[in-house]
């Protein structure tokens, strides 16, 4: 009989480090068999965010890196699948999405690159790996991203309301679920989830992120630079779009706020999250006026300021999270990864054009074998 068993791998835009899931796919739902994190060592997470942005002798530090990256996801899909007493050969896949370092749709060729060698977790796991999941979608005319939403319309979708998943990594994003008819689902990057954030925390406290956003919440919302960052093209163009940490860079901060000098540190990380939650909302009455719920997931979720001021600016809707509906917020996008896994093992479909702007749909990612056929 067939495995259902599949690993989901997944490094977002916050670079803080791996997510891996169990899961078991069954014809009445998805069983999360068990998770673990695996933080990135800080040198290594630093060497990541370098190679993210333009500069010298790339090719050879994506080389390293590439093979560095590989190791971190195949440690982690070892260590889970100890933690779990699972053995590899019950594993029909590992669906890994690799770290993104560079993600261009609107360069005059689009690309979208992610590093964490395919063939080096399959040969040190002796697991099938599914991988590169982003680049059949952008062959196909569309922007590789976001890619989540597919299987978010597979496990949120009710046509009972019209729900949005609100996802905050690096960079948010949004899934819209209308009630009425699922062929009508979009989703699209709405701009910086903790990916300036973090930057600001880091820089100015020495600390990878504001935890809880304690420190954005001693401080207050400058309006005149919030209304300055909000003038960003990205928020005035209509999906599909993408974006990443190259475009809402620390250059791009550094440039938005050299003309408020006279504020705080923690003024501006106030501003900062207030620019996450109000972009969020923006889109949301924008593109879905007749939103019901937001079910929110990733990291962000875990800034209390942040989810105050989503709460606070969504009018007349439930905020709460994936944990609501059975699945911890923290390990959603490695239990997508997976999914995808199993569609182009399938031969399924895993992208929807009404997100991405392809144009047809098409199975992901390249299958790389974990181990040699017995059969004849």
């Amino acid at each position: 009989m067939e495995s259902t068993l599949y690993v989901g791998l997944m490094s977002g835009t916050s670079m803080d480090g791996i997510d891996a899931v169990l899961v078991q796919f069954r014809p009445n739902g998805i069983n999360l068999l068990g998770h673990h994190s695996r933080p990135w060592p800080e040198a290594l997470q630093e060497r990541l965010r370098q190679l993210s942005r333009p500069g010298g002798n790339e090719i050879d530090r994506m080389g390293e890196l590439d093979i560095l990256v590989a190791d971190g996801f195949a440690d982690a899909a070892l260590e889970l699948l100890e933690q779990t007493n699972t053995r590899q050969d019950n594993v029909s896949a590992i669906g890994s999405h690799g770290q993104t370092i560079r993600h261009r749709p609107n360069a005059k060729h689009p690309f979208s690159l992610q590093i964490g060698d395919p063939n080096r977790i399959a040969e040190r796991t002796r697991i099938t790996v599914v991988a590169d999941f982003r680049r059949r979608d952008i062959a196909a005319g569309g922007e590789g991203a976001p890619l989540v939403p597919a299987f978010h319309a597979t496990v949120f979708h009710t046509p009972s309301e019209y729900r949005a998943i609100l996802n905050i990594g690096g960079i948010a994003n949004l899934t819209l679920l209308p009630g009425s008819s699922p062929a009508e689902i979009t989703g699209f990057d709405t701009g910086p989830g903790n990916t300036l954030l973090d930057y600001w925390a880091y820089k100015h406290l020495n600390q990878p992120r504001d935890e809880n956003g304690n420190w954005a919440a001693s401080g207050e919302i400058c309006e005149a630079l919030l209304s300055t960052l909000l003038e960003d093209d990205y928020f005035q163009h209509p999906p599909p779009k993408s974006t990443g940490p190259e475009y809402f860079s620390s250059h791009w901060l550094e440039k938005a706020t050299s003309s408020y000098r006279n504020l705080s540190h923690a003024d501006i990380q106030a501003t900062l999250t207030a620019l996450t939650a109000e972009t969020v909302c923006r889109a949301l009455q924008r593109q879905a006026p007749e939103c019901q719920r937001i079910i929110g997931c990733g990291g962000g979720i875990h800034n209390s300021e942040l989810m105050r001021q989503l709460d606070q600016r969504f009018k007349g809707g439930v905020l709460e999270t994936s944990d609501d509906h059975g699945i911890p917020p923290d390990q959603v996008e490695a239990i997508a990864f997976a999914w995808l896994a199993r569609q182009t093992q399938l031969g399924a479909a895993g992208n929807l054009p009404s997100v991405t702007g392809a144009s047809h749909p098409v199975p992901l990612g390249g299958i790389y074998s974990g181990r040699v056929s017995q059969t004849r």
